[in-house]
């Protein structure tokens, strides 16, 4: 890698470079530790004498800039203080929309994880679960399949191997009706949603959302000028009959409500189709962890159900896998599918490549579906015991709200309880818990615990209760 110095004229060029490098060691510009080129070769690329770049190094080196290693070079020695950075413009024509973004984020940092000995977090499996060797073995076939098509640009929509690979997942596992045709990759279902959004929101336009609900979707649809209503639930799912009428997107989680967990029913399901024909909508499903069903009949996706063409499926591997790999997926009515390919153009171009190919041969020979099963009993063991201790030990504060899939479960409260102050005091006690609340926009938050068990060990989840039920009885 060329250093970047620029040499004007031919005059003093040894105080020109020495100026240069000083300067740049002083701004930080070049880190502390960092190794310039050999001599001989600055020369060469600046077009110097090698004794021009000596007596430069040699004045830096005087003034305790750089320091000389026998046989290794000579390295960047940074002062203890930098010049100081630019200062902060404050009269920048964009000055509302940096506002805007900054406002919108907010919502976002009150859902920061803490850490705790014993998390209870939604949405995280744990690491040690993670198929490497099968992944590494795909990740092999990848770049042999890469380096048929070293230079190019993919099409945005995915390579065919994993569009065809997902639709066969998507029928067997969720009976979605699709070909590969359908199939959009995507870098996650952030990227799908974010996608959908930018293809059929314009500045107010109506967004109907769950209320409780998934808050990085309510932030998307609100990015892009949307105007975003929370419509409530109830056991059966989202109140089909509280929707706007003049709502061009709905977003729902049938299979797993997020956060409350409940499947949404039959009768729901059918009159959310037909009210999202009535007004002309966009119905998204997002589908986030229902790979882990535990009782019950398996249900219909939505998508199953459409029969006008007004339901796009959102899917994604984060929960699978895990979210490092951002791999997700829309299968999307056709009506849009045009209009969404040129947004995911523009967007990214495309998701990488040796990720999709590793992906489709980590789908295709059966690795993904021998690591849900084993991921299977591994949660379902979890979710028994948090079961069994919710309706004993805690009985007297909670009741756990039904839930067939996935890996979380909530509780409401059974009793009045300070939840900010059980958060709090839990968390002294080396327990991470999460309120209902956070979940919350516009209706009244129920009292409740979000429980996640994807990263908590099974040995570990008796210490944690038992915790737990001592922090109660302290705050009694």
């Amino acid at each position: 890698m060329e250093l970047h110095i620029v040499m004007e004229g031919s005059r003093d060029l040894a105080g020109q470079l020495y100026r240069q490098l000083s300067e740049a060691i002083r701004s930080g510009r070049l880190a502390d530790g960092a190794q310039l080129p050999p001599t001989r070769l600055l020369a060469g690329q600046l077009g110097l004498s090698r004794k021009t770049v000596s007596q430069a190094y040699a004045r830096l080196s005087l003034d305790k800039l750089l320091v000389g290693k026998v046989g290794a070079g000579s390295y960047v020695q940074a002062p203890p203080a930098a010049l100081p950075r630019p200062q902060t413009v404050q009269d920048l024509a964009s000055a509302d929309m940096l506002r805007h973004w900054e406002e919108l984020g907010k919502p976002l940092r009150k859902m920061k994880i803490a850490s705790s000995r014993y998390e209870f977090v939604g949405g995280r499996s744990t690491p040690t679960h993670f198929p490497a060797e099968d992944w590494r073995r795909c990740v092999l076939h990848g770049l042999r399949q890469e380096a048929l098509a070293r230079g190019r640009y993919s099409p945005p929509e995915g390579i065919p191997a994993l569009r065809q690979a997902i639709a066969h997942h998507a029928s067997f596992s969720r009976g979605v009706l699709c070909g590969a045709g359908e199939v959009v990759v995507t870098n996650g279902a952030q990227q799908a949603l974010d996608l959908l959004g930018r293809t059929l929101l314009a500045p107010g336009s109506v967004v109907a959302v769950e209320d409780p609900g998934y808050p990085p979707a309510r932030l998307i649809f609100s990015s892009h000028g949307a105007e975003v209503r929370g419509v409530p639930v109830d056991e059966e799912g989202m109140r089909v009959d509280l929707i706007p009428a003049n709502a061009r997107l709905i977003y729902v989680t049938p299979a797993h409500q997020f956060p409350l967990g409940m499947p949404m029913s039959m009768a729901r399901r059918e009159a959310l189709l037909a009210r999202a024909r009535d007004i002309g909508a966009i119905v998204i499903e997002d589908d986030y962890d229902s790979s882990f069903r535990y009782q019950g009949r398996p249900t219909d996706s939505l998508q199953s159900m459409d029969r006008h063409g007004i339901v796009a499926f959102v899917g994604t591997f984060s929960k699978v896998l895990g979210p490092e790999l951002r791999l997700g997926y829309i299968v999307l009515p056709p009506a849009i599918q045009p209009a969404l390919l040129l947004v995911k153009r523009l967007s990214d171009w495309h998701t990488p490549t040796l990720s999709q190919h590793a992906l489709a041969k980590f789908i295709e020979d059966g690795s993904l579906a021998r690591h849900i099963r084993r991921c299977h009993a591994v949660y379902a063991a979890r979710r028994a015991r948090l079961q069994a201790l919710f309706e004993s030990e805690l009985a007297p504060w909670f009741k756990l709200v039904p839930a067939t899939a996935g890996y979380h479960l909530a509780a409401l409260c059974a009793r009045p309880l300070d939840m900010e102050l059980l958060v709090r005091v839990a968390h002294r006690a080396d327990v991470g818990l999460y309120s209902l609340a956070q979940f919350y926009a516009e209706e009244p938050p129920l009292p409740g615990l979000f429980m996640g068990y994807g990263a908590i060990d099974l040995l570990d989840i008796d210490i944690a209760i038992g915790r737990l039920r001592e922090v109660l009885q302290q705050m009694e």
